[in-house]
């Protein structure tokens, strides 16, 4: 049985949030904005994304605007929002959008352009396009699987959950308003049927739940046990001018945190840098200064644990070629990995 998307949609039209990103009845939708919230509300909480949205508009108000801007601004402007292949692949696509004239207002074109898998054309041809298909996001699968009462775990279960959401679309109800329908089950999983304690007795599909009817919606989506990730370690290098300024260097642009400013440093390996190991990656030579602690920053598949070392430049000397920021702004144009450093050295990267 299809639950009903009547139902479902006369409690979004009573319900529904309200987001910067989102447009309210009988507006226009944009599909650039829907686009760009959809590309950083990946991995990424809504209370995270609504204020650097608004900033990343204000800066980049049409696609054309962020196609013609450079990288430096563009990662400048990400910093802190985490995994960065997805601003490499928001500017590749907001040029290859700006090319063309317009952006494709179907799933299989959206799908085409650079960084744009399954999941985000989904919601972009729905919401800004009004295509009848389902976007399925974690919210649609923890949906899904109580509503179905699926028991098998995540990852596993994806394609049998996207099978299920995806004949939502069979009800004539939302056929007729696929964007709202697909904003409908993102607010229901995000306000309702939450990961825990899910409010059973508000919810528009009580009655035709599965999972709430067995008594286990509270258990479900399943998920396969995580593996340990692995602990690795660098050592990093904060050098001042007399100017006050900081020392950067930006990354190469293949490869994790790719183009992204960073604090110098080490490779980051399996076993810890002694100071003799770690000292000939220094930007020079110096008396550099071990700082007491240890930052930490979890990544998709490794954790890392880093030292800081410090140093200033004599007055009147010749620093090294890189990019010398000021203190308040490097902390903005640093990704969050950097700024867990600099907390190790509030003296050291105040301004003066």
């Amino acid at each position: 049985m299809i639950p009903s998307a009547t139902e479902l949609l006369a409690w979004y039209d009573r319900h529904r949030r309200v987001l910067p990103w989102r447009a309210g009845p009988g507006e226009a939708r944009d599909p650039y904005r829907v686009w760009l919230s959809e590309v950083m509300l990946q991995q990424t909480t809504v209370a995270a994304v609504a204020p650097r949205y608004a900033r990343f508009l204000a800066r980049f108000p049409t696609i054309e605007a962020l196609a013609a801007a450079d990288w430096a601004e563009v990662a400048e402007e990400w910093a802190g929002l985490g995994y960065y292949a997805r601003a490499r692949n928001l500017h590749a696509c907001a040029r290859a959008v700006a090319a063309a004239g317009r952006f494709p207002n179907d799933r299989e074109g959206l799908a085409a352009l650079p960084g744009i898998g399954p999941y985000t054309a989904s919601a972009v041809a729905a919401i800004a396009f009004d295509e009848a298909v389902v976007p399925v996001d974690g919210n649609v699968e923890r949906v899904t699987a109580r509503l179905r009462a699926v028991e098998d775990p995540l990852p596993g279960a994806k394609p049998r959950l996207t099978a299920i959401a995806a004949r939502f679309m069979e009800d004539p109800a939302a056929r007729a308003r696929p964007g709202d329908f697909a904003q409908a089950l993102f607010d229901l999983g995000a306000t309702i049927c939450t990961p825990r304690s899910p409010a059973c007795g508000l919810c528009p599909w009580r009655d035709a739940c599965d999972a709430r009817r067995a008594g286990i919606a509270e258990t479900l989506p399943r998920k396969a046990p995580r593996r340990a990730r692995p602990l690795r370690h660098g050592a990093h290098f904060l050098l001042r001018d007399a100017a006050g300024r900081l020392l950067l260097r930006r990354r190469p642009e293949k490869g994790l945190l790719g183009g992204m400013l960073e604090l110098p440093g080490t490779p980051w390996r399996d076993a810890p840098w002694p100071e003799a190991e770690a000292l000939p990656h220094a930007p020079l030579p110096a008396p550099w200064r071990l700082l007491p602690g240890i930052a930490r920053h979890g990544f998709t598949h490794f954790e890392l644990e880093m030292v800081l070392y410090a140093a200033a430049l004599p007055p009147r000397a010749v620093g090294p070629a890189g990019e010398w920021i000021a203190p308040a702004d490097a902390a903005r144009a640093l990704p969050s990995v950097m700024r867990r450093l600099l907390a190790l050295a509030p003296g050291e990267s105040a301004p003066r």
